[in-house]
């Protein structure tokens, strides 16, 4: 049993840090559209 609960405790912290990363990467992908949008506006 301890060692059940010991997987689900780092699987969930995985998955936690996995859509950390994936946010991370989409604020990236908004920040460069953003600055191509500005460039084609000039």
């Amino acid at each position: 049993m301890k060692k059940l609960s010991l997987v689900l405790a780092i699987m969930f912290m995985l998955g936690l840090t996995g859509c950390e990363t994936m946010q991370g990467v989409g604020k990236d992908i908004q920040k460069a559209g953003k600055a191509l949008e500005k460039k084609a506006a000039e």
